[in-house]
């Protein structure tokens, strides 16, 4: 059996950022540095995971995560399999209970779930005997994306208290907004939404967040500017004008980002939408933008989250070794 290296949190589940501890959430960073020099290592496999099998279930369309997902998995030497939802038998009415049922009789070891419908994750985590990580579930949370942007910080920054972040654009679609907000909170940091009143919760303060609605004021000696991605997918009737007026009062220029501090960071989670939520010359600003930091950082990321559920796990009834 594998042994758990010291020091490396031990989770059932992960399923979102809320209610994790200062603790957990610096345990599975300073884990993932541990990932970082070996993915950019000629020789990036270790056989960690060797024996053990991943499946990820995706619900909705994802290359970015469910990409590196699968690159993690297999780094670490697990076998990886992908659920085409499309061609499964969900769209032959199958119901999220019996997928999970079935896929639980196959015995993996941990199931990657992305799912349209906020809690759905959490349900199928109640019916399994395996590790389930969350993907990404309706406007909920996506625990993996928040983790990967505080370590982008850390790593640039060396601590994420004290520091000042503004997140902006589509906070009522993003499940991203609402794990970051909970990690940069929980390790010490002060969180901004700015948006069009359109595109905010009418409950988003009980986050204990500042609200505004305009980016000369939202962005006022920021540290760190998140960008969202525009979800008209979500979308059901009209939230913003136009694109060309959406980019014109909250598409990040270099205009803009002047009454943020000189050396701010400009980060968007992905897809970017150029032109609509962020301006090319801006998200390709080498000194300041560290999108692409941010998909390296997943990989490890995911490879840390793997390790702390399922190094050291066999699949047994009831049973977490």
């Amino acid at each position: 059996m594998t042994k758990k290296r010291a020091g490396v949190p031990r989770l059932p589940h992960l399923l979102g950022i809320e209610g994790l501890s200062p603790e957990t959430i610096s345990g599975l960073l300073d884990l993932s540095e541990n990932y970082i020099d070996q993915n950019r290592s000629i020789d990036k496999r270790r056989d960690m995971l060797a024996g053990r099998t991943v499946i990820n279930l995706f619900f909705e369309n994802s290359t970015r995560t469910r990409t590196s997902f699968e690159v993690a998995a297999k780094r670490l030497g697990a076998d990886v399999i992908n659920m085409d939802v499309a061609t499964s038998s969900v769209r032959k009415g199958e119901t999220l209970l019996d997928t999970a049922m079935t896929l639980n009789a196959m015995r993996p070891d941990a199931i990657v779930v992305r799912h349209h419908e906020s809690g759905a994750v959490n349900l199928l985590s109640q019916k399994v005997n395996c590790a389930v990580i969350n993907a990404g579930d309706g406007q909920h949370e996506h625990p993996t994306q928040a983790l990967l942007d505080g370590l982008t910080i850390r790593r640039r920054r060396g601590s994420l208290e004290g520091l000042e972040v503004a997140i902006c654009g589509d906070i009522m679609h993003s499940r991203v907004a609402r794990s970051n907000i909970h990690l940069f909170q929980i390790m010490g940091a002060r969180v901004r939404v700015v948006g069009p009143p359109t595109l905010m919760p009418t409950d988003v303060d009980r986050l204990g967040v500042e609200v505004h609605y305009s980016m000369k004021t939202g962005l006022k000696d920021v540290d760190i500017v998140m960008m969202l991605r525009l979800q008209t997918e979500r979308m059901q009737g009209s939230f913003v004008p136009s694109i060309s007026e959406y980019f014109r009062f909250f598409g990040l220029d270099h205009e803009k980002l002047k009454v943020a501090k000189p050396d701010a960071l400009i980060m968007h989670p992905g897809p970017m939408n150029r032109g609509v939520e962020i301006d090319s010359e801006v998200a390709d600003d080498l000194d300041r933008s560290v999108i692409h930091e941010q998909v390296e950082m997943g990989v490890a990321v995911r490879m840390a989250c793997l390790e702390a559920l399922i190094g050291g796990h066999r699949n047994q009834i009831g049973a977490v070794a």
